[in-house]
Parts: structure tokens; sequence; C-alpha cells
């Protein structure tokens, strides 16, 4: 079947243009070996209403889909107001998220620039950017800007940090220059260890809270640890509704903070996209990778918006560039604005707290199980471990085949923890959920 668009009579009007006698031509540099002989073995073309039934079909043979889950890990089931993708979806935002005229661009701008005002607060910080990619990469920028700031080549990481974001900070820094650092047996990063690690080229600190076990970290410890040492504190995180609930990172002495906003107005849709949250301390405003937006006065006085401190370094500075982030996650990040005024300070605060007591009330009804125990003892927010008496992974299995997906086998990224599950409890989990979980453990 041919499913090129054009007329004989325009492809060879468009060879005689490029200078080319026939398509063999065109495509003369690709080996043999690498061409189709043929036509492709294709189904005959279906109707709009058709492939949408078909791509249904398919979507419907996903295991997971539709079953009740108690995953969280960095992507967290939280109810998004349908206002949200309401106002996201109107066209004067859809069309222009990245504002690369931002002088045309003032609604944008002014979105974002109140995501940046938002974010600033929830962290506990004095700047935000318009956003990052999402949680990893904005990790891991943050890592190199403390490189860069301390003059220093090292970064420590907690072993506690989610263990995708601890292969991007590799990816970016350096396998050579990554380094470690134990958790304990609460679950929580390991202070000794932490403080024997931090050796004159160490530059940074990678701390996340809660971190991926699910426990709060006792951040101003090691913030005063870290900068003890001239080091500085990147602070990292996966759920940033918990900053509702337990103090911010910049009033626990933490440097920079960047992670993962998906669970304040996106939903979940099989990994993305998401948005990353970065934000410094006044002294780094000027080293910040990214877009940031600035309220300025035009011509006229009128308050109106701007980018600032935005050299598009990726375009004069190239190979000596900070930092190749060129654009940022603008219409999620509007999701983020528009779910954050939505919810309001009093909503915010409510929100955690039901998250937090109704992981609290479903840890106590798992514990009293037999053969389920408790095996870290620090605070939590809505994620934890539990210990069961066989694998994580037979009990996943057998949850699976009555519609459940228990949490997450944490033997995936912690041999030794090949016997625990790592569950989270958002508001969307009811008591019929919890009594189905427990039928499965």
């Amino acid at each position: 079947m041919d499913f090129t668009p054009h007329t004989d009579a325009e492809v060879a009007q468009m060879l005689k243009v490029i200078g080319v006698a026939s398509l063999d031509d065109l495509f003369q540099a690709i080996p043999e070996a690498f061409k189709i002989a043929g036509s492709l073995d294709l189904p005959e073309a279906l109707s709009e209403a058709e492939v949408l039934a078909y791509a249904r079909s398919l979507s419907e043979r996903n295991s997971g889909c539709g079953a009740l889950s108690f995953l969280g890990a960095g992507a967290y089931d939280h109810y998004v107001p349908a206002a949200v993708h309401h106002l996201t979806s109107r066209g004067e935002f859809l069309t222009s998220y990245t504002p690369y005229q931002p002088e045309l661009s003032q609604g944008t701008l002014q979105a974002q620039f109140e995501y940046q005002t938002m974010v600033a607060s929830l962290l506990g910080m004095d700047v935000a950017n318009a956003s990052m990619y999402e949680g990893s990469t904005g990790c891991a920028e943050a890592a190199l800007m403390a490189v860069r700031q301390t003059r220093r080549p090292k970064v420590l990481v907690s072993r506690a940090v989610h263990p995708q974001y601890r292969d991007v900070l590799v990816s970016y820094v350096g396998h050579d220059n990554v380094i470690e650092v134990p958790f304990d047996g609460s679950g929580a990063t390991d202070i000794a260890a932490l403080k024997a690690a931090l050796a004159p080229d160490v530059g940074g600190v990678v701390l996340q809270s809660p971190n991926f076990l699910g426990i709060v970290e006792d951040m101003q410890a090691i913030a005063d640890v870290t900068h003890a040492s001239g080091a500085l504190l990147v602070a990292t995180f996966s759920e940033a509704l918990a900053f509702g609930l337990i103090e911010p990172p910049g009033n626990l002495g933490a440097d920079l903070a960047a992670g993962e906003g998906q669970s304040l107005g996106l939903p979940l849709s099989w990994g993305g996209p998401y948005v990353g949250f970065f934000a410094v301390k006044q002294p780094f405003v000027k080293a910040m990778p990214g877009r940031l937006i600035g309220q300025t006065k035009d011509a006229n006085g009128s308050p109106c918006y701007a980018l600032t401190l935005a050299a598009r370094e990726q375009h004069i500075r190239r190979e000596r560039a900070s930092s190749n982030i060129c654009s940022n996650e603008g219409l999620c990040a509007l999701a983020v604005a528009i779910h954050l005024s939505l919810l309001g300070r009093g909503g915010m605060v409510r929100l955690a707290q039901w998250n937090h007591h109704r992981a609290e009330m479903l840890k106590a009804q798992l514990s009293s199980l037999p053969g389920v125990s408790l095996p870290f003892a620090g605070p939590t927010f809505n994620e934890f471990v539990i210990r069961l008496s066989g694998t994580a992974a037979e009990v996943t299995a057998r949850a699976s085949t009555r519609g459940v997906v228990p949490g997450l086998d944490l033997g995936r990224f912690f041999p030794e923890l090949a016997d625990c599950l790592l569950i989270a409890v958002t508001e969307q989990r009811t008591d019929a959920d919890f009594d189905r979980l427990k039928d499965c453990i």
C-alpha cells in the first residue's frame, strides 16, 4: 500500500528542485541492508472510530490498568479537580506554554510568575525558577550547581534518595564523583557515616525527605554537618504534598531544593509528563539553570512580566554553559499553580493532614497482621515500608490475580529488602481499599 500523500508529478517536481533524478538517488546514502524491499506488511486502513476502538482494546490489555494501586515511589494517585484540566486546556495557555517571545505572552508569564511564588513559599526558599523537566533532572542540576558554587567536584548522596534520582545524578555528575552514604536502622541517612565522608573535595550533599523509604529525615542536623565542612545541602523530594505538613527544606538549612511536583495537580499517566521544582536561597539566584520570570513595569508604568537572567546560555556559551536546560514544563507548571490556587494554604494543610492520618491508619492495621512488621522506626508522611514473612515478589504476584497492586517490591532496588513492600496512601484510598489490600498480604 502506498502511503505517500503526494502525486507522482509533485514528487518529480520536488526532486527537480533539490537536484536529484529519482527517489533511489535521494536515499542512496542509506546502505541497502537497512532498506525495506517491497511494501510494508500492514493491514488495511481504519476509520477514526475504528482506530480509537483498537487503541482502547490494546490499553485494556495492560495488567495494571484499572487495578487498585498502593504504589507511590515518586508517582502519587491524588485527586485532581476537573477545573485544572479545563483551565490548562484553554487555547491561550495550551498554545503558548513556552514563551519564546515573552513580551507577547503576558498571561503565560504571569501564571508562571505565580507558580514560582507558590513553589518558593512551599519549599521555604527565596526564589524558584519557572520549572524543570521533572524531579530527577532537577535534582541533578542542583547537584551540579553545588559543585560549581563550591568549586569542589564530589557529591555525597544518601542511599535513601530515590534510586532513579541517584542514577540520573551519576549520569550528570559522573560515576567517580558521586559517593553514596548508607541509611541506618531507622531508615534515615546515617549521619555519622555522612560526617566521615565529608572530605575537603565534597561540594554538595543530596538528601531526600521524605526519603524513598518514606522516612522524614533530620534535615537540620544534616545541614549543620554539611555546612561545617563547607559544602552545600541539596534537598530533593518526590512527594511535594508533604510540605503541607512537615517543615519545608529552606527552613531547615537547605541551600537548594529540587524535586518532583507531580502530586500537586498532575494525574498519573504512565510515566509523565511531570514537573520539576527548583528553588534556591538568595545568594545562588544568578547561578540557577532554567527560566526565571520577573515582574517589572512597561513603558506606561503598568505591571508586566519578563524573562529575567535568561541568557539562553546554551546558545551563547555552548560547551561552557552551566546547564543545557533551555525550556520548562510550562503547561505542567500551570497545572500546579491552578491546583495550589484551588487548594489554598488551608486546603494544602488539611489535605496533607488527611494523607498522613490515612497512612498511619493503614500502617497500624497492616502491622497488626500475623507475619507483618515495620522494619523502620522513623516518622513517615503518607508512605511507609512493611516487612513480610515471605518475599514481596510473592505477595505482589498473588495480589495481582485479585486486581491489586500492593505496593513496590523494594527488592528491585535494595536486595536486603526483598521481603519488604513500600506502600503509599493518598486521599483516594478508602476503607474498602484497605480491606482488599489486607486480604492480599
